[in-house]
């Protein structure tokens, strides 16, 4: 198995090579075409050149071999003739044979056959002309022609150059310059692939090592971030924020085992206590024992809707609640609630009252009525508690968008604006000091939130220190 590292770069070395492979084939033959341009030029200015020294001169039998060690071409470095000889031809032709230049070894040719060369040709007609051929098996050679002209313009004669070509299409030194420049580039391409890879890599070697952190239990590890790399700064950045989710998560697991821990053990501490009162003779008691069995069946009440409290919010965690939903006129449902709740609110002197819109014909919100009825039971019941003595109690229903919105508001102390993002959470209290039989399980406003939001609404929060405290929930109309 390898590393992402290797894979990297042994992608981005391969891609690299592809690349120049291909730019060093298209390079080669653009080099090949220029050398062989510039060798042409070359060998035609030489024939040229000597075309117009023999201008009006007696042309010789036997000309001496013509060479060119060095020529210079901006770019270039070349020996242009190495083995060759001009040969000069003198007009007209006879029937005969002629001697080649030395490229061609000094072969001696027929006549017509010289004729038949198209740079002899277009000599023989007054315009300078070059070939490449293949002669003396496969040896590639160029050949220059240039017509000898008198002053009055008559073609006397022409020049004629040849130079064999290098067989691998350039000159060897060239070769080694252009193979030195292609290693040098693998080099260097090599070298570019392994810093790419080790830039890409250590971010995500990183964020491996945090990962294995994580699994093994130590949740605080951190993914480095490269600032270099959006991608990879995005990566460690949502990797770190989930660390941070599942931290806040086992942290907020440990705290509600604490708590429902707490909260079993303070009924079942009664329960038993309870008992061991009645085994120790209580039982026979019979102006005694009646406190005894009330206590025991108010903790024994409290732990059985404890217990159901937390099937509920397991259940909507899970995604596993039954809900029966179906139209359901809102105000009726709140007036019903409401007037259960009267007695309670009227014995702590608390005015509770409904207020809804004056529309023809009240709209109905799509809910499970079992549901909604536990939703506003738990409203209403914290709210009474928190209200204060002689305040009151609003229940608001409005429209709102494409549902109905229902406002529970009371008049009380409030609630700081510290604390007011967390009271949906579960066992959250306010007040820190509030005994948990005066203060509830602290499970109303979650279970309150699980329940509307798992019917398709939302619920939130509104408090004013001082002034009191607003909690709405919102449902979608049937209509909507």
């Amino acid at each position: 198995m390898q590393s992402i590292r290797t894979r990297l770069s042994l992608n981005t070395l391969l891609v690299l090579a592809l690349g120049m492979t291909l730019a060093a084939v298209l390079a080669w033959q653009a080099v090949a075409a220029l050398y062989i341009d510039t060798q042409r030029d070359n060998l035609l200015a030489q024939a040229n050149l000597l075309a117009a020294a023999l201008q009006n001169e007696p042309l010789p039998t036997n000309p001496q071999p013509y060479s060119q060690f060095l020529n210079t071409v901006p770019g270039i470095h070349t020996r242009l003739l190495t083995e060759n000889g001009a040969v000069v031809v003198g007009l007209p032709l006879a029937d005969a044979t002629v001697q080649m230049p030395q490229a061609e070894q000094s072969a001696l040719i027929p006549t017509s056959e010289l004729l038949q060369r198209p740079e002899v040709a277009s000599a023989l007609k007054g315009t300078p002309a070059t070939a490449v051929r293949r002669v003396l098996g496969n040896q590639r050679v160029l050949y220059a022609a240039a017509p000898i002209r008198t002053t009055s313009g008559q073609i006397t004669g022409i020049v004629y150059l040849a130079t064999p070509l290098p067989a691998a299409g350039l000159p060897a030194n060239l070769l080694w310059q252009l193979l030195g420049a292609a290693l040098l580039a693998v080099l260097l391409a090599t070298l570019v692939g392994y810093f790419l890879a080790r830039q890409i890599t250590h971010p995500l070697e990183g964020l491996a090592r945090a990962a294995q952190s994580i699994a093994g239990g130590d949740l605080k590890a951190q993914a480095p971030t490269d600032e270099r790399i959006v991608e990879l700064h995005d990566l460690g950045q949502t990797f770190n924020e989930m660390a941070a989710s599942l931290r806040q998560a086992d942290e907020a697991k440990k705290a509600f085992i604490a708590d429902v821990t707490h909260e079993l053990r303070t009924p079942l501490t009664v329960i038993k206590g309870t008992v061991e009162t009645l085994e120790d003779g209580a039982l026979d008691d019979l102006e005694g024992r009646g406190p005894l069995l009330a206590s025991m069946q108010r903790e024994t009440d409290r732990l059985i809707r404890l217990v159901n409290e937390l099937l509920v919010l397991t259940r909507a965690d899970a995604g596993a609640l039954q809900l029966e939903m179906r139209p359901l006129d809102l105000e009726a449902l709140v007036n019903e609630r409401c007037e259960l709740f009267a007695n309670l609110a009227t014995r702590q002197n608390i005015s509770l009252s409904v207020s809804a819109a004056d529309w023809q014909s009240a709209p109905q919100v799509m809910a499970d009525p079992d549901r909604l009825s536990q939703v506003l039971d738990n409203l209403l019941d914290n709210t009474i508690r928190h209200a204060g003595t002689g305040t009151g109690i609003t229940v608001e229903i409005t429209e709102s968008g494409a549902g109905v919105e229902c406002s529970v508001r009371d008049h009380g102390a409030g609630i700081p604006v510290e604390h007011l993002p967390f009271i949906f959470e579960r066992f959250y209290r306010v007040d820190k000091s509030r005994q948990r039989t005066s203060g509830g399980t602290g499970l109303g406003l979650a279970i309150a939130r699980a329940l509307i939001q798992a019917m398709g609404g939302r619920i939130w929060a509104e408090s004013v220190e001082g002034q009191g405290t607003s909690i709405t929930f919102w449902l979608p109309r049937v209509d909507a």
